[in-house]
């Protein structure tokens, strides 16, 4: 037995014995760990977005440890092993990448995403609609994405991507119109309308959507705190300035981006 068999089966008897001897482990269940499994993910996305080494290893443990806290409940209930989740996993990545382990040839990875996308579609677990793999409580803009990802793999999609600006005037346009008439439910509609035309456009152009969304995040709040740390020095609150003194100081803020 290698490494990587010992350290795995370890972790397996490690749980047998918190399942059998802890109290708090003894008494979860698949709905009780459900939001503890989202705040680890997004643990590990924070560590992945600041290149945080030792902490995407730390998270990518307790994302793993959740995957076999599950199946040790399933197996309780005799419903699967950790074996059939393994064994499952690796039956799908056979199976949907033919031009490893089949005689299929690509010569890029979009033609790698449309295979997939199509294998998908052919797999007998009920799952026929193009849509029907995504998440309905994935969040809205991650959502958008993979929407349009899926789409594309079956040829829905603009026959050439410039195409997108016009659908983004488009939709500008019809929500600056609602804007003026200040029908509230129309502007959220034509705003989401908007926003999902932006989505498309990032993804035509080889943009991670959220990716690019958070770098402003980050660097907005940076730009932020040089202001709040420039005028707690100075002696002057934010509240009491003008804007035109506070943009003089987010200026300022753009060297240190």
């Amino acid at each position: 037995m290698n490494d990587k068999q010992q350290s795995f089966d370890r972790l397996l008897k490690i749980m047998d014995e918190l399942r059998e001897k802890c109290p708090w482990d003894r008494e979860q269940t698949f709905e009780s760990l459900r939001s503890n499994t989202i705040e680890e993910t997004y643990e590990l996305i924070d560590a992945i977005n600041t290149s945080d080494i030792p902490n995407i290893k730390k998270e990518l443990g307790d994302i793993l440890l959740h995957v076999v806290f599950y199946s040790k409940m399933a197996s309780e209930r005799q419903w699967f092993e950790i074996s059939d989740v393994v064994n499952a996993l690796c039956d799908k990545l056979v199976y949907r990448h033919p031009h490893v382990f089949g005689q299929t040839e690509v010569s890029n990875a979009a033609q790698v995403v449309k295979n997939w996308e199509e294998l998908k579609l052919k797999e007998k677990d009920g799952n026929k609609s193009v849509l029907s793999g995504v998440p309905n409580a994935l969040p809205a803009l991650i959502k958008a994405n993979r929407i349009q990802e899926k789409v594309r793999a079956v040829g829905f999609d603009w026959e050439e991507r410039s195409q997108v600006w016009d659908k983004v005037q488009e939709e500008l346009d019809e929500l600056r119109h609602e804007v003026e008439a200040m029908d509230r439910e129309k502007m959220e509609k034509e705003f989401g309308d908007l926003l999902f035309s932006v989505v498309n456009a990032a993804r035509l152009y080889g943009i991670d959507p959220e990716a690019a969304l958070e770098l402003t995040n980050r660097k907005f709040a940076k730009r932020f705190s040089y202001l709040e740390e420039k005028t707690i020095k100075q002696g002057q609150p934010l509240k009491d300035m003008s804007l035109d003194q506070m943009n003089e100081i987010w200026e300022e803020a753009k060297k240190y981006d």
